[in-house]
């Protein structure tokens, strides 16, 4: 039987919370004196080995036929957002500071709930939505400074 932690999505939520702040300032670091186009390569060469290691070592692997064609489809579109997302975040690191990019970058949270709610016909709580409201408010405060 599977442990309650490994089969709720909130733990894991949190684990890529805590590894995306890793991320940012990683990231800060290595594009200071390098290209953010270069180092998104680099990024992406390092991800694209963990992953296929990964799946060796878990069996994951399939063949590429099984994926349905709707799939690769959605798969492809993600995969170009995710380049063209992580050249934009690479040039902001490059030019602004971690604290305050990466912090806008999650803007990103209020976008993926209202198109799942547009888009994908979900529904959100009163809750949820102050949530969403709050995110947007603290993002707001950290990009635009006074003048």
């Amino acid at each position: 039987m599977a442990s309650p932690w490994l089969s709720n999505w909130l733990p894991w939520a949190l684990l890529s919370a805590c590894f995306a702040a890793l991320t940012a300032g990683f990231a800060k670091l290595g594009v200071e004196k390098i290209d953010p186009n270069y180092a998104t390569f680099i990024r992406t060469l390092v991800i694209a080995v963990f992953i296929a290691a990964l799946l060796l070592v878990s069996g994951g692997f399939q063949s590429p036929a099984s994926v349905p064609r709707h799939a690769w489809l959605f798969l492809v579109l993600s995969g170009l957002a995710t380049g063209a997302s992580w050249l934009c975040y690479f040039r902001a690191m490059s030019l602004g500071q971690a604290a305050e990019v990466a912090p806008v970058e999650k803007i990103s949270v209020v976008l993926v709930a209202l198109f799942g709610v547009w888009f994908l016909g979900e529904q959100l709580s009163l809750r949820a939505w102050l949530g969403v409201g709050l995110i947007t408010a603290g993002v707001v405060l950290i990009a635009f400074r006074p003048a």
